[in-house]
This record gives structure tokens, sequence and C-alpha cells, in this order.
């Protein structure tokens, strides 16, 4: 199992040099020689000079506080509305169609109205990730407590448990696995969404350091943003799947995943 691990770990660096190497010979004498894309050293190096600013942390640190808070936000609310449509057939059947109709509308769409109403803070970026990640939170959530297993609330009902009982006992942990993927797809989710807010709306973090970058002309600096807005999104994705594993290791879908 370990050397497999350390495999992995070696192919996947080996693919990031290869892919950086690539990025430098085409920046250099290949292709893209002479264009406007800098080379992969002088992306890095001012990725270096960037991570010693306090502007870029104070920056990172508002793009990381509007996703996590707009994430948690949805996440709870959507858990509470995607329990409450579950568990009642006539909800989930009436719900469908408009959730499935919300659910792959981008929240860039009401970005005007909410930049006009919130102005450009961080509070409409939190509103913002809070429109991205709470329709599919809600849907995978009443999918979950739906698709319950019926034999093992019958049983539950046979041992006489109240209707209370069977929803945090057997409904709630049935349906974990489904908020479980549905808050790891929404973490990068919500990092997106922040990182618009203020690319297109104004708000404070690296979207507007990035726009800041763009409108300055400096190349080197803008792609060093995407650099660390790249690296930001491994973390988060990182993140998301490791505490999935983690709180759900109890799950039989879990179970051979943790180590």
């Amino acid at each position: 199992m370990r050397e497999s691990k350390i495999l992995q770990y070696g192919i996947g660096a080996l693919g990031v040099v290869l892919a950086v190497g690539a990025w430098q010979f085409a920046a250099t004498v290949g292709p893209l020689a002479g264009s406007p894309l800098p080379t992969a050293g002088e992306a890095f190096s001012a990725l270096f000079h960037l991570l010693t600013t306090p502007e870029m942390w104070v920056a990172t640190w508002d793009t990381v506080y509007m996703a996590l808070l707009g994430l948690i936000i949805a996440t709870a609310a959507g858990v509470l509305l995607g329990v409450g449509i579950g568990v009642s057939p006539l909800a989930m059947h009436a719900t469908r169609v408009p959730l499935e109709f919300l659910k792959p509308i981008p929240p860039i769409v009401i970005l005007p109205v909410v930049v006009l109403v919130l102005g450009p803070t961080a509070g409409m970026g939190v509103f913002l990730v809070f429109m991205g990640c709470f329709v599919s939170i809600v849907v995978q959530a009443s999918a979950g407590v739906f698709d319950t297993d019926p034999v093992a609330k019958a049983t539950g009902q046979s041992y006489g448990l109240s209707r209370a009982s069977i929803l945090g006992h057997i409904v709630l942990p049935s349906s974990l696995p489904y908020i479980g993927t549905a808050v790891r797809v929404a973490a990068p989710t919500a990092l997106i969404v922040a990182v618009v807010a203020g690319l297109l709306g104004g708000g404070p973090g690296l979207g507007q350091s990035l726009l800041l970058t763009q409108i300055s002309g400096n190349r080197e600096q803008l792609f060093a943003y995407v650099l660390i807005l790249g690296i930001l999104g491994l973390i988060v994705q990182g993140l998301s799947q490791w505490g999935e594993r983690r709180l759900l290791h109890w799950h039989p879908q879990y179970r051979k995943q943790v180590v």
C-alpha cells in the first residue's frame, strides 16, 4: 500500500515537471516564443515575490473567507431543506423539476443585480457562493433521504422506533454519502464563484487582484496569480476529499479508502 502511494505521488510529480517543462519550452523556443506568454521561470519568480507581499495574503484570505462562509451557509440550509423535501414523496416529486431547472444556472447571471444591491463587498461574494452551491446540495440531500432503503425503515418501525428516531438513526446516516459528495463537489465551485465575484463584480480577493494585474499589463504577475489560484484549488479539493473520507469512514463505501 505504501509503495503504491509513493509510486502514485511520484507519477503525479513527474506530470507536474513535464507540464512546467513544456510550458518553458513553448514560451522560449517553441511556437509561443515571442508571444505575451511569460516563461515558466518568470511566472514562478513572480510567484515567489508575491508570497512575500501582505497584499497577496490578504486577498487570499478574503477569497477563502467568502468561499468557506458561503459554502457553510449553503450546506446548512441545503441539508435542512433537502431533508424536508426527501421525507415527503409529494414534495420530492413537486420540487424535482424546479430544482433540476435551477441547478445548471450559474450564479454569475444574477451578479449585476447582487452588485447593485449589496455592492462590491465580501457579502456580495458570500451570497454568490451560497447561490452557486445551495441548489446542488438540496438536490443531493433530498435524493439521499428519498433513496433510503425502505426495508431498513420498515425494520425500524417494527422495533417501535418513532419517526424522529428513524430519521436520526436510519435515514440521515443513509443519506450522508450523498451529502458528502455534494459538499465535496461544491467546494471547488465555491472557490471559483468567490474568484469570479472579485474578477467581474469588483469584490475583494484574488479575483480583484487578478483583474488589477491584467489592467496594469504585468504578465508575469498575472500568471503568478493564476498559479496561486491553481494551488489553492488543489488544496481545497484535497481537503474536501480528505474530510469526506474521515467523516464517513464508518460507511462501507469509504472503509477501504481510509488509510
